[in-house]
């Protein structure tokens, strides 16, 4: 989906951003989802081993790949090439609501804030999510509530709303699971973006799970804590691609 030359949601053009590692299945759902009013549509393939790619490009997306495999790293591949003045993100797995899209733009213009994240607590679908992973969320959250003094319902969630401008304001270092948490986190830093949460309801995933509960689990805590009492830096915009930011992870 290229970009349009006229603005169709609020005179504001919206990009999503959807990182993609084997997600044949859920991108169907995605795309085929995806509101009219979106202006462009970037499926992220992370050097996927099945038919992502071709099924992503044959529903309309622009399919940007990043062989380097990393959350972060596919997020911050398709964050360079957006071109939307409101940035959309969520996961190829069609856990997260594709038709409440139009409904967190409207929170989001409302806000005064430049970034808004979807929190999917209360898990509303018990089925949606493990115990295991919503004791590691629920976990993770409170130690960054503690750690940043402010309140987070939700710190691995993947769905967020912000501006394309707002990450010329951030130091975003992250290659891994811990990107979702430290793209909240430079919000939260940084006055000039400001940062609030709305829930949103979560489903079951489709396709295989790539988190992996304890490793990851492990590297965000240790993450949180180290970007916490790390020195402050300036903003360092991303810029070119990914491979050019290798020195800073």
């Amino acid at each position: 989906m290229v970009l349009s030359s006229i603005p169709v949601y609020r005179n504001r053009t919206v990009t999503v951003v959807t990182p993609c590692l084997n997600e044949e299945k859920g991108i169907v759902e995605v795309l085929s989802r995806m509101p009219a009013f979106v202006d462009e549509v970037i499926v992220v393939d992370n050097d996927s081993t099945d038919r992502t790619a071709e099924v992503a490009r044959l529903h309309g997306a622009r399919v940007i790949h990043e062989k380097i495999r990393g959350y972060g790293r596919a997020y911050k591949t398709g964050l360079i090439e957006a071109k939307g003045q409101i940035v959309v993100t969520l996961d190829g797995d069609h856990s997260y609501p594709v038709d409440g899209i139009s409904y967190l733009l409207e929170v989001f213009l409302r806000s005064n804030v430049r970034f808004l994240s979807a929190s999917r607590f209360p898990l509303k679908n018990r089925q949606a999510m493990s115990f295991k992973h919503w004791m590691g969320n629920k976990i993770l959250s409170l130690i960054m509530s503690i750690l940043y003094f402010r309140w987070v319902r939700d710190s691995q969630s993947g769905m967020w709303v912000f501006e394309r401008e707002s990450l010329s304001c951030m130091d975003l270092v992250s290659d891994g699971m811990a990107f979702s948490e430290e793209i909240k986190i430079e919000a939260i830093r940084r006055r000039e973006i400001g940062f609030k949460e709305i829930y949103i309801d979560y489903s079951n995933r489709m396709g295989e799970i790539k988190l992996q509960p304890w490793k990851d689990g492990f590297r965000n805590l240790l993450f949180l804590v180290s970007k916490r009492f790390a020195r402050r830096r300036k903003a360092i915009p991303l810029a070119g691609s990914p491979r050019d930011l290798e020195g800073q992870v």
